[in-house]
């Protein structure tokens, strides 16, 4: 696999004239820049922010407004500069090491991937937790454009490619493993080269905020409940319903596996929140201690970290998934495997409206704000997901 991954970065990539942080003196291509569709943007961004301000609801409905101008205009390669805008780190430490770059090189493509306009991104804690340098040994080569998720539109494909092609919106976690050679060039940027199979076609029902600040969260989830064994008439706590994972867990479980019993843990101002995902119990962890209610469950998904207490709540002979924190039995982990066909089972839901990603009501945080919304995220506070849009 290593292989695979060293394709898609770039060589060089320590030293002051690598291709992210090329010398100043580096001239831009003549070629034009991918152009811009500002007010569907802007529209896309109101969409959100409409339903945000709304009593505090933050659940975004799918909206036929929000599709129906793409974020980003198609290109023909011939188009695309030979320079872009990024954010970038070239050493590991707290949100002030993330720097913009104004004239990073555009990636390569291999001959199996496709070159992404990003019209959107989104944090994840992994994210910080990498650029931290929690994962050194394993890490992508200095200096990164970090991010993960991303949904933007193709504008130039590789000759092994086949079932993209330019024009086409797409959106998906743009590294296979999150920690095992992630990509040195990330989504926090205009473009991002990504396998073909880590893709899919974006939900037309769906806008490219809303589309970003699904791929991670809702593989992990979707993940975490195939290992788990869940499946239809079989109960399950989630910890941290609100959060990015929690509340994709709550829907999968719920509408596309045919849960019996969903239950999840909030904060008191969230608890209408979970119900509306799904929730058939909403535990408010400020007043209760979910470990001293007297209901057992099948699976329980801890995203919070609270391995100790979710094994007393599960049922003999059932499964703990722990996204973060200690592991005790039978309780275990995984690392999820990024995977264009999970989103593409999942799309007739997100069409349906089944299942709607959840975009936190202090974004889209615009691309300037790269820094805000690292240190956002880092409260771990945030309600779904963490969004940064437009790209410029």
């Amino acid at each position: 696999m290593q292989s695979l991954l060293s394709s898609s970065v770039l060589a060089n990539p320590c030293t002051t004239g690598s291709p992210l942080f090329p010398p100043a003196t580096a001239k831009l291509a003549a070629a034009a820049s991918v152009p811009v569709a500002a007010a569907a943007r802007s529209g896309a961004i109101a969409a959100v922010s409409r339903r945000s301000a709304s009593g505090g609801r933050c659940v975004v409905a799918a909206s036929s407004s929000s599709s129906s101008s793409p974020a980003v205009t198609t290109a023909e390669a011939g188009e695309v500069p030979a320079t872009m805008k990024a954010w970038a780190y070239d050493e590991y430490g707290d949100g002030s090491v993330l720097k913009l770059n104004e004239a990073a090189a555009v990636p390569d493509i291999a001959d199996d991937q496709v070159l992404v306009r990003v019209a959107a991104a989104a944090l994840n804690p992994v994210d910080a937790k990498r650029r931290a340098g929690k994962f050194k040994a394993t890490d992508s080569p200095l200096p990164t454009v970090p991010g993960y998720d991303v949904a933007g539109v193709v504008v130039k494909a590789g000759r092994k490619v086949k079932g993209l092609k330019e024009g086409d919106e797409v959106y998906g976690n743009i590294s296979e493993k999150a920690l095992e050679g992630p990509k040195q060039s990330g989504s926090l940027a205009e473009y991002t080269a990504v396998e073909e199979k880590l893709l899919a076609l974006k939900p037309k029902s769906l806008g490219f905020a809303q589309a970003a600040g699904l791929p991670l969260a809702v593989e992990t989830a979707h993940e975490g409940l195939e290992r788990a064994g869940f499946s239809a008439g079989k109960s399950i706590l989630i910890l941290g319903g609100a959060g990015g994972v929690g509340s994709l867990a709550i829907q999968l479980a719920k509408h596309v596996y045919g849960a019996s019993k969903v239950a999840a843990t909030a904060s008191t101002p969230k608890l209408e929140l979970l119900k509306s995902l799904g929730a058939d119990v909403a535990i408010d962890y400020t007043k209760e201690n979910f470990e001293d209610l007297p209901d057992k469950y099948d699976v329980v998904l801890d995203a919070v970290g609270q391995g100790e207490k979710a094994v007393k709540v599960v049922k003999e002979g059932g499964s703990v998934v722990v996204l973060t924190g200690a592991v005790v039995p039978p309780g275990f982990r995984f690392v999820v495997t990024s995977d264009g066909s999970v989103l593409e089972k999942l799309n007739p839901y997100l069409e349906s409206g089944k299942v709607k990603p959840l975009v936190d009501p202090k974004g889209p945080f615009a691309f300037s704000q790269v820094v805000e919304a690292f240190s956002y995220l880092e409260t771990g506070r945030a309600t779904g997901k963490v969004v940064i849009s437009p790209i410029p």
